[in-house]
């Protein structure tokens, strides 16, 4: 019963590739329990320092600084997080795919693009199609550390500063519920005012101290990192709940297709006995 026997193979061969799909659902279960933890900590900060930003972009500032002034846009930067692993869905798929239709959206006014990938799948997406890879960060691992990122943000912050680029945005995972992860695309530079729906009558400035500039440097600096870390964590929380679906759907797979081969061997093995009886029947005939 040659047929069997492969079909016993198979399904022993799902059936351990079921036992390590589902070890892998339970670990991602529990990494992205942490991961939100980690993004819920560093949200705050980042809302507040995006709020205090946008405030600061709506003054009357009698220093303008030069992440506050909007030019000819004729190159754009896009720092873009993705993951180091794979086995998580269409999570990163749908990030390139956002950051792709919105370079090309651009190309008909003759703006080209720069990227900063951050995660081994991003820098060797964005490579093997040609994109100009200004910097690249791997490994940063299910545990980021802002200093980490610092140098390839930097990089990124000092082209905009010498005109290379005219805006720079990130682009990450957004972690809306274990469900749904949404792929963002937000300015960073130059910084967008924020609606706070107040009326003023009059224009305004902050009292600086000790030098607009100084402080400006070390604030805006300090805020372009927060809001690239907290796109990372961001990500690493929907990397995990994009995986430990995608391993619940294979492990739920997996079972159907040993259903069904297990139904299929049953139906073999009923066909195989059939012939047995029908040929020693026909013996017996056949002696009398």
């Amino acid at each position: 019963m040659a047929i069997g026997k492969e079909i016993r193979t198979q399904i022993n061969s799902i059936n351990n590739t079921r036992k390590i799909t589902s070890a892998m659902q339970l670990v991602a279960a529990s990494k992205m329990r942490k991961a939100q933890d980690r993004m819920l900590t560093s949200q705050p900060y980042a809302l507040k320092i995006r709020a205090v930003i946008g405030h600061l972009a709506n003054a009357n500032a009698e220093f303008k600084h030069a992440y506050l002034q909007e030019r000819e846009v004729k190159r754009v930067g896009y720092i873009v997080v993705s993951s180091d692993r794979g086995l998580c869905g269409g999570l990163n798929a749908n990030l390139f795919r956002a950051v792709m239709k919105d370079s090309a959206d651009l190309e008909p006014a003759g703006v080209s693009a720069q990227i900063c990938a951050i995660g081994s799948k991003g820098s060797g997406f964005f490579k093997a199609r040609g994109y100009d890879l200004a910097a690249s960060i791997i490994h940063v691992g299910d545990k980021p550390v802002a200093a980490d990122l610092i140098g390839g943000v930097k990089v990124m912050i000092d082209d905009f500063g010498s005109g290379k680029i005219d805006q720079l945005f990130v682009v990450y995972n957004q972690f809306v519920n274990t469900m749904v992860q949404k792929p963002m695309i937000e300015q960073l530079l130059p910084l967008v005012a924020t609606d706070d729906g107040t009326k003023r009558k009059f224009a305004w400035d902050y009292l600086y101290e000790p030098d607009a500039e100084v402080l400006l440097n070390g604030l805006l600096a300090r805020f372009i990192e927060a809001q690239v870390y907290q796109g990372v964590v961001e990500n690493s929380a929907c990397e995990q709940a994009s995986r430990m679906l995608a391993m619940k759907s294979a492990t739920d797979n997996a079972g159907d297709l040993i259903d069904n081969l297990k139904l299929e061997y049953n139906k073999a093995r009923q066909a195989a006995i059939t012939q047995e009886i029908s040929e020693i029947v026909g013996g017996a005939a056949a002696v009398q």
